[in-house]
């Protein structure tokens, strides 16, 4: 998120009015044309780069302008922040300058990596980057002056053949794979000539130049990786670096079509394992085609950085850098033996020795993640046992590690690369959820498209209804995590630092280390699933963590649990069975008033129940049998009206949509009584007149609902009829009495009266009333409204007539 000045700043940019742009311009372009560089200058560029970069769509900038930026990024002689302004200008900039900056490009390292970045950035298709693709290859085969165009080719070159993979033909890519080779395996092995610092003592004498030295400080003594450090580097020795950094794309863009994958297809893991020792010595050989070669050479750099990662670093950065060198050595190993298989052989002793080295350390955790992806694309190749590897990733790294965004996120893309794989082979997966969720709960705003991308792969049946407990519970594993953190950090005895935290912080940093509190806390934190679908004192929880409620992160969590919320549902009806949806009813019927009292988190997580529950009984309309105690336990209490209407009215309306025999056989007029007694009685005390009382705290919506699901409830037991008509003949005096004429809009209390006027005049013909009110299971589909033969239309028309103003009604 911006700084509020920055938003101001970005706000005036995106409104700035067509003309004053105009004039805007006109004035930058006298500047141009002016000798002297000024700060005025160098700020009007940076300013119409903002304007320009600001908007979605690309402004149209005067023709004399752009021409002249242009001239300015062409310019070798000009200072390189001009250039570097032009050249964003321009790439953000309408019309597109590809055409005329292609027209002669500069053998400067600087303004041609300025001028690449507009084209790539501007190209429409392969024709549009043709000519800057010609003149980077003429520069990889040729030894220009300054000796510094071919460095900076190499990421022009990898993000072209990314984009456009098919501009570079079968010869060309075998002459970049032959440089690549070269660049990687055969740089110097000397460090490059340091300038001279000056002084009393310099003088024209050369000074010998110095060896390169491991990160440890020895002196290298194989061939130059990245991992060997100098005081400076000659041009080899950076293009070296810059291979490596870009190999990665190059295997990937353009697939090693080596002849080992398709000879061994039929053979036996033997004969695989005996092609691999063949390719070993023969690779050696310069005799290999150019893309074999590259292929060979990448897996040998590949395992020299694995074994400099070893040493003992002297200095912190290194470290970091022999760790985003292991992370990029495994994958390109990975890479090469999805390429060829006759690698793995070669790969796995490496790999193996590499996580034994690594599992212990969370300083490496991320490390583990390619090496685990190793482990999945090939351990069954080489017939070896991945179950540890998985097992020690979902059980430490997410609940150890939570607190790591950069890890969180990579963990998260890990699991949704390789989900359908990880759900069929690695046995703790879906049990991990726990785990998995923390990652979450601490970094909601930045995880949330990638959970629910994730989330169904995590749905299964024995552990369905514990998710859905786990996601509802999101909010209190966020507080209970921030708790743990908080706890780590400062000592029982030291209360300063605690009371420093605020007073309601301490009292649960208090609660979070009493004995009497830790299976609560052990439950919510726990690291995988299986240990049952909730806690009995789940509420003591909630009253444990109320003084959480408030902080940021609990807050934000808890506006991603909905979201979560839709996708499980959506999931889960696909695939669940008739255990699993009654199941699923109870858990909505008992988690409605079993929630962290979050601001605004219980309304939003009930219209979610309410949607989905009528989903729920729409595709198995017999859970309103099998679950009548429950429902109708539910429905009877008033109480459930002031603290979830929403899903109170919509539990309502199901029984009358599906309490039906059309649904289900069992429905007897017996349990038809029962309900309608029950919601009778609830109508009843909600709708009773007294002068002293206060306005209703429930909506209009909420009566309407309730009369109607009576009269349908009637319609299927027509001696309840009479019942429920007095009932109605009541509403009008309800609906203008003096509290609710007070609440209610005169729309309102027209909609409760209209509506009682409508079912009274239907129950008086119960045949028809239960033709319109209790139509047959069909009744939503398009013949029953669009046939003019069908039943329904002729049948509304003979109603209509009944349905009217001027009918009797009279209260009582």
């Amino acid at each position: 998120m911006y700084a509020a000045a920055t938003e101001s700043l970005i706000k005036q940019a995106r409104e700035i009015k067509e003309e004053e742009l105009q004039r805007f311009c006109g004035r930058i372009f006298k500047l141009l044309h002016t000798k002297d560089v000024s700060g005025d200058t160098v700020d009007s560029l940076q300013r119409l780069n903002l304007i320009v970069s600001a908007t979605k769509y690309a402004r149209e900038l005067p023709s004399d302008l752009v021409m002249k930026l242009q001239a300015v990024l062409r310019s070798s002689s000009c200072p390189e922040q001009l250039q570097v302004l032009s050249s964003s200008i321009i790439r953000e900039s309408f019309p597109p300058s590809v055409h005329s900056l292609c027209s002669d490009l500069s053998h400067d390292s600087r303004t041609f990596s300025c001028v690449a970045s507009v084209v790539l950035a501007q190209a429409g298709n392969k024709e549009d980057v043709m000519p800057l693709c010609h003149h980077l290859l003429k520069s990889l085969e040729s030894r220009l002056s300054d000796g510094q165009i071919s460095r900076h080719a190499l990421p022009i070159l990898s993000k072209m053949s990314t984009v456009y993979p098919e501009i570079l033909t079968d010869d060309q890519v075998n002459l970049v794979c032959r440089k690549l080779v070269d660049w990687l395996r055969y740089a110097s092995m000397q460090q490059g000539a340091s300038m001279s610092s000056g002084g009393f003592f310099s003088g024209p004498r050369t000074r010998q130049p110095a060896p390169l030295t491991e990160v440890d400080g020895v002196v290298t003594g194989d061939f130059f990786t990245v991992l060997c450090l100098g005081q400076s580097y000659t041009e080899d020795q950076w293009m070296n670096m810059y291979t490596f950094s870009m190999i990665k794309s190059w295997l990937l863009t353009y697939d090693t079509d080596g002849t080992t994958n398709t000879e061994s297809d039929d053979r036996s893991e033997l004969d695989s394992s005996v092609m691999s020792m063949v390719s070993a010595t023969s690779s050696s050989s310069r005799l290999l085609p150019p893309k074999e070669r590259l292929r060979e050479k990448a897996f040998e750099y590949c395992q020299r950085l694995i074994e400099q990662s070893d040493r003992k670093a002297l200095k912190k950065t290194d470290t970091e850098l022999q760790k985003a060198c292991i992370v990029e050595s495994v994958s390109i190993m990975d890479i090469i033996c999805g390429e060829d298989p006759s690698y793995v052989y070669r790969a796995f002793p490496f790999i193996k020795a590499l996580y034994g080295r690594l599992n212990g350390d969370l300083a490496y955790a991320r490390a583990l993640l390619p090496i685990a992806q190793f482990y999945l694309n090939h351990s069954e190749i080489a017939a070896v046992d991945s179950e540890a590897v998985f097992s020690q990733l979902f059980s430490h790294c997410p609940a150890e590690q939570f607190n790591e965004p950069m890890l969180a996120f990579e963990f998260v893309q890990f699991c949704l690369l390789n989900a359908s794989v990880l759900q069929d082979r690695v046995a703790n997966y879906r049990q991990s959820f726990p785990n998995l969720l923390k990652f979450l709960a601490w970094n909601s705003s930045g995880l949330i498209a990638e959970f629910v991308e994730l989330l169904p792969s995590l749905i299964a049946p024995d552990t369905a209804i514990e998710l859905l407990h786990t996601i509802l519970d999101l909010p209190c594993l966020a507080a209970a995590l921030d708790l743990q953190q908080r706890s780590a950090c400062y000592q029982a005895s030291d209360r300063t630092a605690w009371d420093q935290q605020g007073a309601k912080v301490a009292a649960c940093l208090d609660a979070f280390r009493q004995p009497s509190y830790r299976g609560l806390f052990l439950y919510i934190l726990r690291p995988e699933a299986g240990t049952g679908d909730t806690i009995d004192r789940l509420k003591m929880l909630h009253e444990i963590l109320a003084d959480m409620a408030e902080s940021p992160r609990v807050v934000r969590c808890a506006q991603v649990v909905p979201v979560l919320l839709h996708m499980y549902f959506n999931t889960v009806t696909q695939k669940a069975d008739e255990k699993m949806m009654n199941q699923l009813l109870l858990v909505l019927l008992e988690r409605s008033s079993l929630l962290y009292d979050i601001k605004t988190f219980n309304i939003e997580v009930q219209k979610v129940f309410s949607t989905h529950l009528q989903a729920l009984c729409k595709l198995h309309p017999p859970l309103i049998v099998d679950q009548s105690r429950e429902i109708l336990e539910f429905a009877s209490s008033p109480a459930n009206i002031y603290s979830k209407e929403d899903f109170y009215t919509h539990v309502v309306w199901v029984i009358g949509e599906y309490l039906s025999v059309s649904y289900d056989p069992r429905c007897t007029v017996e349990l038809i009584t029962s309900f309608f007694e029950s919601l009778e009685a609830v109508l009843f005390e909600i709708a009773q007149v007294r002068q002293s009382a206060g306005p209703p705290s429930f909506s209009p919506r909420l009566i309407t609902v309730l009369m109607t699901t009576l009269a349908k409830l009637a319609t299927r037991s027509q001696d309840l009829i009479p019942r429920v008509s007095l009932c109605l003949s009541k509403m009008w005096t309800f609906a203008r009495s003096a509290p609710v004429m007070a609440c209610y809009s005169e729309e309102d209390t027209e909609e409760i009266i209209t509506r009682a006027h409508e079912l009274i005049n239907l129950l008086k013909l119960p045949n028809v009333a239960q033709f319109v009110l209790a139509p047959s299971a069909g009744g939503d589909g398009p013949r029953w409204h669009r046939d003019i033969n069908a039943s329904l239309p002729q049948g509304m028309r003979a109603v209509s007539g009944l349905l009217h103003r001027h009918s009797s009604f009279l209260p009582t």
